[in-house]
């Protein structure tokens, strides 16, 4: 799949569609309270979560035949593009931290965070499911058409579980060593690390995730749905490291709200899944070109 300018204009399509109707139709339903405030999934009601399962359903689905004939390949893009809105409005993590400064409140909001993408992955996921019900809609008004068959493959399966494991670590490394703002020295911990801006956000989550793919699609033959599954993981390991009680502990008492021991866990679950889903795409079809180039270049 060449990115031609035709090619182009379909992943805009795509995204046009996500944007629309998640990013800007659907905003209502994730608003923060606070116009500054962070878009968090325990904002959303039961009800209101329905409907965006629904609308990112609807984008995928739409999505599809607006990409078409690649609206399996592009049509996915709809749902991740739609959150990187929301993902852009939303206020930072070091907002949150603000609203919580005792170490008690923080451990609290970093519990509640630690599996917040998975909310978000079930929203990309929706996405997902609506571009397999436009292709099925469509393959059954074209019944001369027969679906592809993967072949059995034993090794697949310790692949896909390498390729997501390997896609945490590597995204975790590459997301604490690219989103850098200020950085200070500190006694106790080598160093604390400013609130990064979000621009620096996008591009630290969207190159890390996008190299996690590439990776495992160049070395692993493993699809991009690993390496964006990792995005619901890696906010999860990063609590786990550095937001333990100690670290805390120091980070309340000596510094203010907008600095981390790693800015891993400055990235809100909303900007992790988004971005990093993206970047998994990216990353994957780049291997694809990179394989395909390395075939046809004459030796």
């Amino acid at each position: 799949m060449e990115l031609t300018w035709l090619m182009r204009l379909r992943i805009a399509a795509a995204a046009a569609v996500g944007v629309v109707l998640i990013g800007i139709l659907a905003w209502p339903l994730a608003a923060p309270p606070d116009s500054a405030g962070a878009v968090r999934s325990v904002d959303i009601s039961f009800n209101n979560t329905a409907i965006l399962l629904v609308v990112a359903f609807l984008a995928g689905y739409i999505a599809y035949f607006a990409s078409w004939p690649y609206g399996r390949e592009i049509g996915i893009l709809a749902a991740p593009f739609g959150l990187t809105v929301w993902a852009g409005r939303s206020g930072s993590m070091a907002g949150l931290i603000a609203l919580n400064p005792s170490v008690t409140q923080r451990q609290e909001l970093f519990a509640a965070l630690k599996w917040e993408p998975v909310f978000w992955l079930v929203v990309v996921a929706a996405g997902f499911a609506g571009v397999l019900a436009a292709q099925k809609t469509r393959s059954k008004s074209e019944p001369n058409e027969t679906p592809e068959k993967a072949e059995a493959n034993p090794g697949r399966y310790l692949n896909q579980i390498i390729a997501l494991a390997g896609s945490v670590l590597i995204a975790h490394f590459c997301i604490g060593l690219l989103a850098q703002d200020v950085k200070i020295s500190d006694n106790k911990l080598g160093f604390v690390v400013g609130q990064p801006v979000i621009g620096q956000i996008v591009f630290a989550v969207l190159v890390s995730f996008g190299l996690a793919a590439f990776l495992s699609k160049a070395i692993l033959n493993a699809g991009y749905i690993w390496s964006a599954a990792a995005s619901g993981l890696v906010t999860a390991l990063g609590i786990t490291i550095y937001g333990k009680q100690n670290l805390l502990e120091h980070l309340a008492k000596s510094w203010p709200a907008a600095f981390f021991s790693n800015t891993v866990i400055s990235v809100l679950p909303v900007q992790m899944v988004a971005f990093g889903t993206l970047g998994a795409v990216a990353g994957y079809w780049l291997a694809v070109r990179y394989k395909y180039w390395r075939k046809s270049a004459p030796q």
